[in-house]
Order: structure tokens, then sequence, then C-alpha cells
């Protein structure tokens, strides 16, 4: 997605380089993908669902963001 698009960004991590950053994402196996600290991806996915859960952590942020957003008036 990050190649894809310029308003994605992605960091790779090596868990077993980084112990710490895997313990803080519990990492439990891989590829695991964390998208804004709300959603997480484990294993290896078909491109399409793992595009369709990826954004539904958006549409949560949206949905949130409308809800917190006062009424126009």
């Amino acid at each position: 997605m990050a190649l894809a698009n310029p308003h994605v960004r992605a960091t790779i991590v090596e868990a077993t380089e980084f112990p710490d950053l895997a313990r803080q994402y519990r990492v439990t196996g891989v590829p695991k993908t964390v998208v804004n600290n709300t959603t997480e991806i484990l294993g290896a996915l078909p491109e399409e669902m793992f595009v369709r859960q990826a954004l539904q952590d958006l549409e949560k942020v949206t949905e949130d963001s409308a809800r917190d957003k006062p009424p126009a008036g």
C-alpha cells in the first residue's frame, strides 16, 4: 500500500532484532501489520482481504471524527 500511495507510510521491523518493539506490539507471528496502533493484521492474507482489513481502521477513525464533531450552525 505504501508503494502505491504516497499518503501511506510503512515501517518494516525485524522482530528478532528489535525485541522491545516485538513485545510492545505483541508479535506472536509474522507477518504482523499494525495500522494506526488500532487494527492488527496477523499473517499473510490475499491482497484484497488485507486492504479491506487495513481500511477498516480508516472507517473507524472517520466515524469517530464525525461523531465528535459539533453540529454546524
